[in-house]
């Protein structure tokens, strides 16, 4: 009798503003139960080529081998990874990931994403619609299921607006205004933002120089939810937040009446304070489009991907800068 082959299991990687998640999918039936995902909560650095790749294989590779070896997994089908900041800065990703992948664990399907789509394909799967992906950063991603189009997602400095940095920088800019006495300050905001971080005065240099700046400044954005039921300047900097996501999702979400929208990310944790001025803007700016609840989050969706991919049934539209796919066939 010959003995059975090893057993083949698929990765999905989740890379954003607040580390890595990376979890192991395993054929049904298979005898051992899979192992719950493993994360790293250090951001991977971002230089000159854009996303490093160098930086994320060092965190991902000793999680892939971890997870392959509690499920007794022998080989991988595919890798399915969605990275935040891919569309515009996933140049060194494309180069080196497929090769470094299929040098250190043999896997020679790979697909790379922005993680916009993998949280659209967690949240809506094959439906059309819009899907509004907010955590660290904010970007909007509709489909006709025949192309993508993206809205926002320009990092902290250039854009996310409405996302968790935005919403703690315009936090912790009322802060200081209270602090220096100039309108729009916030004495709440001001003595969340001491709490947190300090005096005033050493807050640049807290900030400035920190290569995590971007989750530094999310890491806000909960204590301006905290304070926007008593403070009239925090519910305007979370109904300006609304208002520009909304705006990113009509910019980007198909007509017709099957359109769906929804939300997925962490930034949604901070519930009704930000939910009840997105939910009056969503139905102001997207009347055609359906609200539904998110299926499941980004990882849900590079998992989905993963396993269509081993199977050869992808059929989600290819995009070079959002849903790059190299198989054993392309290269």
């Amino acid at each position: 009798m010959t003995p059975p082959g090893p057993v083949s299991g698929v990765l999905a990687v989740d890379s954003g503003g607040s580390g890595v998640r990376a979890a192991l999918g395993v054929p049904a039936g298979h005898g051992t139960a899979r192992p719950a995902p493993l994360t790293s909560e250090e951001p991977v650095r971002t230089g000159s080529r854009g996303i490093d790749a160098g930086h994320l294989l060092e965190q991902l590779l000793p999680m892939a081998r971890r997870l392959m070896a509690d499920a007794g997994v022998g080989e991988l089908g595919a890798v399915a990874l969605g990275a935040a900041g891919f569309a515009t800065l996933g140049a060194d990703l494309r180069s080196v990931l497929p090769s470094a992948l299929h040098r250190e664990l043999g896997v020679r399907r790979v697909v790379l994403a922005a993680d916009a789509v993998t949280a659209y394909t967690g949240a809506l799967g094959r439906q059309p619609g819009a899907v509004i992906a907010a955590g660290t950063g904010m970007i909007a991603i509709g489909t006709d299921l025949t192309s993508w189009r993206r809205a926002d997602g320009w990092g902290h400095l250039l854009g996310d607006c409405g996302g968790g940095a935005w919403i703690g920088r315009a936090g912790l800019e009322s802060a200081v205004r209270a602090f220096d006495g100039r309108r729009g300050g916030s004495a709440a905001l001001l003595a969340r933002a001491e709490e947190m971080f300090g005096p005033v005065p050493e807050l640049p240099g807290r900030l400035y120089a920190r290569a995590d700046r971007a989750a530094v400044l999310a890491s806000f954005a909960p204590e301006v939810g905290a304070c926007a039921d008593a403070d009239p300047v925090a519910a305007g900097i979370l109904r300006a937040a609304a208002r520009y996501m909304a705006e990113s999702a009509a910019a980007v979400c198909p007509d017709g009446s099957e359109a769906q929208v929804a939300l997925t990310g962490g930034l949604f944790r901070m519930g009704e304070p930000l939910l009840v001025p997105l939910r009056a803007e969503l139905a102001e700016q997207l009347p055609h489009a359906r609200a539904v609840p998110a299926a499941g989050d980004p990882l849900h969706g590079a998992m989905l991907i993963a396993v269509d991919l081993a199977r050869g049934e992808l059929a989600l539209a290819r995009d070079e800068r959002l849903l790059h796919v190299v198989t054993e066939e392309t290269g």
